[in-house]
């Protein structure tokens, strides 16, 4: 039985990847991060399976942050891979604590990895990187950014995440580990954290079908473009990734964007209670349903350097690991509204 570390695994991609892994008859360790109220909802249920919980998943106190701790647990686990999902994956929060994020999405990694070369150097290494090191400022090939691309990240969550990747690109160049990068861009689920856009929207329009008087939704940018895709896919590709016989680096994106607006047009198309009559742009956007103002715009939700428009160019990964997503936009609203519903005991 392979064993797998991930960190980030009560997060959504984390929680996703363990079932998915556990179904492959993986042994599977996650690390947590101590915390006086438990935040283990994504996966309780496993925990609650004595026969998962006893013999294939175990869970360990840690923190990226720590050294001492991450080479005690690579030492004493010699685990077969390790997924780096932990991180401070918040953008607009990266703004206000550049520190802290930097620490755990950059020089984080620089820890795991020499704890890897010092006490099991065998183990495979994915890194967790991301479309916001792109930036969105180069000239965007037509088919959007490839692996070749120049990076020019606009965040601090960005600048850590590009330390990151090119500290395990030069591990790999040095030390011959076998590390490779997920160059991931968004993807989304109903596991998503509620403060993220695209699950702030659908938990948001949950609320409202069961309430016509809550405050209107207030977002940011809503002619921001993205490349939405379903996280169950791009864990899929981090498995496949993982598995190829050479480490490397991979885009993995939908190929194809969609504004906020879209997002937002989509989950009311899907809830079948009016079209959103839309006025103003800019700043000063605003959205009314059978004249009732639902959705407006709120400036504190803008990142001091806005990223306009990311879109990727999957080739690489689709023609040699043949990886395809199954999910569409569509599909990927339908699902995220649909589990919204169910929890709010609505179907």
């Amino acid at each position: 039985m392979k064993k797998a570390l991930i960190t980030g695994i009560t997060g959504q991609d984390g929680s996703i990847l363990t079932r998915l892994l556990l179904n492959q008859d993986y042994e599977v360790h996650g690390i947590i991060r101590r915390s006086s109220t438990f935040n283990t909802s994504r996966i309780d249920d496993l925990m609650e399976d004595e026969l998962i919980y006893n013999r294939k998943l175990f869970l360990h106190h840690g923190d990226l942050t720590d050294s001492s701790n991450l080479g005690s647990l690579i030492s004493t686990i010699k685990p077969d891979i390790v997924y780096n999902l932990g991180a401070q994956s918040h953008v607009k929060v990266s703004f206000e604590v550049p520190e802290y994020t930097a620490d755990v999405d950059g020089v984080g990694v620089l820890r795991l990895l020499d704890a890897i070369i010092k006490h099991s150097p065998d183990t495979r290494f994915y890194q967790a990187s991301t479309s916001e090191m792109f930036g969105g400022v180069y000239n965007m090939p037509a088919r959007g950014y490839t692996e070749s691309t120049p990076f020019h990240p606009r965040s601090p969550y960005g600048v850590a995440k590009l330390y990151g990747y090119w500290i395990t690109k030069n591990y790999r160049e040095a030390y011959n580990l076998f590390g490779s990068n997920g160059i991931l861009f968004n993807h989304e689920s109903y596991y998503r954290g509620e403060t993220f856009v695209t699950r702030k929207i659908t938990r948001w329009c949950a609320k409202f079908l069961n309430d016509r008087s809550i405050k209107p939704l207030q977002l940011g940018n809503l002619n921001a473009f993205r490349d939405w895709g379903h996280a169950e896919d791009f864990c899929k590709a981090m498995i496949m990734i993982m598995n190829h016989d050479k480490p490397d680096d991979w885009v993995v994106a939908t190929g194809e964007t969609h504004t906020v607006k879209e997002f937002v047009n989509k989950c009311f198309e899907w809830m079948n209670i009016g079209k959103l009559e839309w006025r103003g742009d800019g700043v000063n956007q605003r959205a009314w349903l059978d004249g009732e103002l639902v959705v407006k715009v709120n400036e504190k939700f803008f990142r001091p350097s806005e990223v306009d428009v990311l879109l990727g160019d999957s080739t690489k990964i689709r023609s040699i690991l043949k990886w395809k997503p199954e999910y569409d936009f569509n599909s990927l609203v339908n699902n995220m509204m649909s589990m919204e519903l169910k929890y709010h005991n609505k179907i």
